[in-house]
């Protein structure tokens, strides 16, 4: 079953604020990612605000993209939905 983004925000430098079709929804770091290939652009503060939603995953617009499967192994739960 495929689970898709349905919002997505920047909450820091290096964290994005995620709410999943399941009706999960928390904070994920990107940080620990960044050191990968062409996931090194989103180190940009300014670049990584850019984050956005295609096809149901978080991406940026030079073609980064981290898939809800990572996601959902990695999101920190979070009851507020103040982001």
């Amino acid at each position: 079953m495929k689970i898709a983004v349905t919002k997505v925000s920047a909450v820091s430098d290096k964290q994005i604020y995620v709410e999943l079709e399941n009706g999960m929804k928390g904070v994920f770091d990107v940080s620990p990612y960044w050191e990968r290939g062409i996931l090194r652009e989103l180190q940009n503060p300014v670049y990584f605000q850019r984050v956005g939603i295609a096809y149901g995953a978080v991406t940026w617009p030079h073609g980064q993209d981290i898939a809800p499967k990572t996601l959902l192994k990695n999101l920190q739960p979070t009851l507020s939905a103040s982001h």
